[in-house]
């Protein structure tokens, strides 16, 4: 853990033992105070959840400068309130940590909120009106782009050419879907990128094709950038405009901090960096950022280099990259999951695909040790059985050529995990990073999933319970804007699962895999503030980073399936309230 008092707001060092400040007068009183008064009129009292097992709860927190310099009770701490404190009476509501998100894509979700955004539908419907009304409003747009389309809107979650040729004809269409694991194409973007009935697939993609081989205008993972390619690059203040807007929307949830997936060139997906160094520059940048450098899969070692240089050019103020992200297989829903063995065809039989892994399993445990061996950490997306093995063989390779390093590797998606791999977790020390929004029946996973993965592999989806009680480490994130980015939703279910929409009396997934509050919350907050790196933050302790959120209620205290109900009212960064809502 960081020496408490070591930096200020900004993140930037501060002599060791020096007091905080505020306003630039030195004093022994607290800048800002939560109490949790119970005599206070205005309904029961709520409190501070401090995520601290020392500790559990508390009446009250004094902040003075960006960090915690007291928690306790109300009369401990209001000897702390002077004539310049701001004292936020809590009234019943709940203080927390901030939520860290441990795998989330901002600038991209960012940009999507200003292009065709079709996450706002569920419908094929909804689409074809959503992007009519777009392309008549973009009347001078060159491209049609954006996303947020669900697979289960379509047949076998594969829309058509012929779908948009009828919305838009005159310009080419390129819209992601939901997931970012593919895209949908009109017949102008396909002809323009040259694909045919002759074009091969590429090795980590897929070109879906009609009865003729044609195009049919759905692409999936690498198959995707034969089209990206040629979309117009964003502009370096469309991107930051992208980023300041993800950053409202996420401050708005009351996440304080986060680590961004893919910082560097993917498939289909604008190079996030120029935005936060231009944030960074600004001083716009009010969350702290883990930054997770990009792997091409394409190339190998020769890229090790390239990755040193920029962890040191992008690490500093409150902007670090630190890790390296992997992506070792695709999605269970276009069948590019890396399974153990074969998905089952739509009769249940055996099919002849068993995923992608997109990177040798070989190889990749020879990039895992050299990059742990420089002191990165390496970020896996792992969804299915087999890349979940993969990247823990490579975590176990590097843990033997190197020793123990605090490198804390972490695996991201985590849908199917083989029962033999749950304990590795704890033994090698590797994170499991989930996403639990998804662990829940909804079309997409009782449709497109378990149809083809088949009853065993599918009782071995999101196994948060058993990777809890073997001792793992959970970090949590939302991989918006892939879903929802909202904490509270993904709170509400890995304690139900089901989805917050969904009444007590629907089905629960896997109800054995349930977690309680206290420990999805910890995922949230601590879990992934020690995946980040950033040791200062995530509970509620003296010394601490003030990265707090208050809740419009204690969660704790009422039904679990209200968890859902809960907002966050204000949001605070290093003492700085960079959130708050119109009733805060």
């Amino acid at each position: 853990m960081d020496t408490p008092n070591t930096a200020d707001r900004d993140g930037n060092p501060r002599p060791a033992g020096a007091p905080g400040t505020s306003r630039g007068v030195r004093s022994a009183t607290a800048d800002l105070v939560f109490l949790s008064d119970p005599t206070a009129a205005g309904g029961p009292a709520g409190g501070v959840h401090t995520v601290d097992p020392a500790h559990g709860r508390a009446g009250a927190v004094a902040v003075r400068g960006d960090r915690i310099i007291a928690v306790g009770s109300v009369a401990e701490v209001r000897e702390l309130i002077g004539s310049g404190t701001e004292v936020v009476d809590l009234r019943g509501r709940l203080l927390i940590p901030g939520f860290q998100d441990a795998h989330v894509h901002p600038v991209g979700g960012g940009l999507e909120l200003g292009q065709c955004d079709l996450s706002t539908a569920d419908t094929a419907d909804g689409y074809r009106e959503l992007i009519g009304s777009y392309a008549a409003a973009h009347p001078d747009a060159p491209w049609i782009t954006g996303g947020g389309w669900s697979l289960e809107a379509f047949p076998g979650g594969k829309p058509t050419r012929e779908f948009l040729d009828a919305v838009v004809a005159d310009r080419p269409v390129f819209l992601v879907n939901r997931d970012h694991h593919g895209g949908w194409a009109n017949s102008r973007a396909l002809r323009m990128a040259g694909l045919t009935s002759r074009t091969p697939d590429p090795a980590d993609g897929r070109i879906e094709r009609d009865a003729a081989g044609e195009p049919s205008g759905m692409l999936q993972e690498g198959a995707m950038q034969l089209v990206a390619d040629l979309l117009p690059e964003p502009t370096l203040a469309e991107r930051t405009d992208g980023l300041l807007r993800a950053q409202r929307l996420l401050h708005s949830y009351g996440v304080t901090a986060w680590q961004d997936a893919m910082l560097g060139r993917g498939p289909g997906t604008p190079d996030a960096i120029p935005a936060y160094l231009a944030a960074r520059s600004a001083g716009t940048l009010t969350a702290r950022v883990t930054g997770a450098l990009w792997w091409d899969r394409a190339r190998g070692v020769e890229q090790i280099p390239e990755l040193l240089s920029r962890r040191e050019e992008l690490t500093g103020g409150r902007l670090r990259a630190t890790s390296v992200k992997i992506m070792q297989d695709g999605i269970a829903e276009n069948h590019t999951a890396a399974l153990l063995g074969p998905y089952l065809t739509a009769c249940g039989c055996a099919s002849d695909n068993s995923g992608l892994s997109f990177i040798d399993p070989v190889e990749l445990r020879k990039y895992v040790t050299l990059l742990d061996a420089e002191g990165f950490q390496v970020h896996f997306h792992a969804l299915g059985d087999r890349a979940v093995r993969e990247a823990l063989d490579a975590v176990e390779a590097a843990r033997q050529a190197n020793g123990r390093r605090d490198t804390r590797p972490h695996l991201a998606h985590l849908q199917v995990v083989h029962p033999d791999d749950v304990p590795r977790f704890r033994q090698l020390g590797a994170t499991a990073n989930i996403q639990a929004l998804w662990a829940a029946h909804e079309p997409q996973m009782d449709e497109l999933t378990i149809p083809f993965l088949g009853p065993q592999r599918s009782a071995w989806q999101y196994p948060f319970g058993d990777l809890l009680r073997s001792g793992a480490t959970l970090a949590a994130g939302s991989d918006w804007p892939v879903s929802s980015p909202d904490p509270i939703a993904a709170l509400h279910v890995a304690v139900n699962r089901r989805a917050p929409d969904c009444p007590p009396s629907a089905p629960v997934f896997l109800p054995d895999q349930r977690i309680g509050l206290g420990a999805a919350l910890a995922a949230y907050t601590a879990g992934s503030a020690y995946a980040n790196h950033l040791d200062d933050t995530g509970s509620i302790r003296p010394g601490m980073l003030a990265d707090l959120a208050v809740l419009d209620r204690d969660p704790f205290a009422g039904p679990t399936d209200e968890i859902a109900a809960t907002r966050v009212l204000q949001t605070f960064v290093g003492g700085r309230r960079v959130y708050a809502a119109d009733d805060a």
